[in-house]
């Protein structure tokens, strides 16, 4: 859901039969609607066995094929933003360009991060590209909400919450930002740390 269009994927390869993805993440669209890419006689074969109404993928489909239209209110003005994203991933130079401005995002981070004292959730070399988890500075004066907010102040959004029990934040590396705006990130980190007098290890 994450990666797609950020990462290189053969579908025929790697023998997927069903990808579902978002029009938002690293197409870069907006939230709204998710789209389906399936092998068509998989896609058959799921004809009447649907639990749901509106889930209902087969019907979603032969209802296009017959008549051009959705089965319920389409999320037009996701769709229309949807087809600017693409326009634009191409003229990036496809996912290979966008997944290359990733990766740079996230070795920015990384550096940066590290040079500030630093320790990553996960070991660097079995890591993708896309989300990035630190740990808690163990320095007790340090106050999760309070650093968010500081960021937020200055105009800086991370993810809100951590993912597991682990005391670890997280950072997107993907999205319409570049190496330069996860430097001016970094940059930040730096001073709320240093303003508030916070170590980080």
């Amino acid at each position: 859901m994450s990666s797609f269009g950020g990462v290189a994927l053969d579908i025929r390869k790697s023998h997927i039969q069903f990808l579902v993805s978002s029009s938002n993440k690293c197409i870069e669209g907006i939230p709204g609607f998710a789209f389906v890419i399936a092998e068509k006689q998989a896609l058959l074969k799921t004809k009447g066995q649907a639990r749901s109404l509106s889930l209902d993928l087969y019907e979603q489909w032969h209802g296009l094929e017959a008549n051009g239209q959705f089965r319920f209110t389409p999320p037009t003005l996701s769709i229309m933003a949807f087809r600017q994203a693409l326009r634009e991933l191409e003229a990036e130079g496809g996912i290979p360009a966008r997944e290359a401005r990733y990766r740079k995002n996230k070795e920015t981070l990384d550096r940066g991060m590290e040079a500030l004292g630093f320790v990553q959730y996960l070991r660097p070399e079995i890591q993708g590209h896309i989300i990035t988890s630190f740990l808690y500075p163990t320095d007790p004066s340090f106050r999760f909400d309070d650093f968010y907010q500081q960021l937020s102040d200055r105009n800086f959004v991370i993810y809100p919450g951590k993912l597991s029990k682990a005391n670890a934040f997280r950072i997107g590396n993907i999205g319409q930002i570049f190496p330069e705006d996860v430097a001016a990130l970094v940059q930040a980190i730096g001073e709320i740390m240093e303003q508030q007098a916070i170590a980080s290890r």
